[in-house]
C-alpha cells in the first residue's frame, strides 16, 4: 500500500470516516483478500451509499487494467467494508457483485454526478469500469 493510501485510511479511522484532505466523508474502506497470496489489504474507495449497499468503481484512475481488489473481489466476493457514520467507523460485512449490464448505465451516472474525474478516467482507457454493488449480509 502506498504512504498516500495509508495516510488516508488512518485519517478516516482517526476522524470517523472523514478524510479532511480534500476526500470528506465519501469514502469507504474495502477490505480484500489476495485471490492468489490470501494477503488481508484495505483499500480507500470512493463509495456511493444506496438503501442498503454500497457501489463502489474499478476505476483505477483510467488505467487499462482493472485494479487488484477487483480481480481479488471475484474471488472473494463475501468482505468487509468500513463506513463513517455518526462520527465513529462501523465494519459492515458485505458480498460483492458486479452490476449487470442493464444497471450499469445509472450506477455509471451516480459516479459521474459525484465526481467528474471519473469521465476523464473513461477517456483514458479502452475498457468499461466495473461497478461493484457491495450488499450487506
Amino acid at each position: 500500500m502506498s504512504d498516500y493510501n495509508d495516510k488516508m485510511i488512518a485519517d478516516f479511522r482517526e476522524n470517523g470516516g472523514i478524510v479532511p484532505t480534500g476526500h470528506g466523508s465519501g469514502l469507504v474502506l474495502l477490505h480484500s483478500k489476495g485471490a492468489k497470496s490470501g494477503t488481508q489489504r484495505v483499500h480507500p474507495l470512493l463509495g456511493i451509499t444506496e438503501d442498503d449497499h454500497w457501489l463502489v468503481i474499478a476505476s483505477k484512475g483510467g488505467s487499462p487494467e482493472n485494479p487488484s481488489w477487483y480481480h481479488n473481489l471475484l474471488a472473494h466476493p463475501e468482505t468487509e467494508i468500513e463506513v463513517g457514520a455518526n462520527g465513529h467507523v462501523d465494519t459492515v460485512a458485505v458480498r460483492a457483485e458486479v452490476i449487470a449490464d442493464e444497471d450499469y448505465l445509472a450506477a455509471w451516472a451516480k459516479f459521474t454526478d459525484k465526481s467528474k474525474a471519473f469521465e476523464g478516467y473513461a477517456e483514458r482507457t479502452a475498457r468499461r469500469m466495473p461497478i461493484v454493488k457491495l450488499v450487506r449480509r
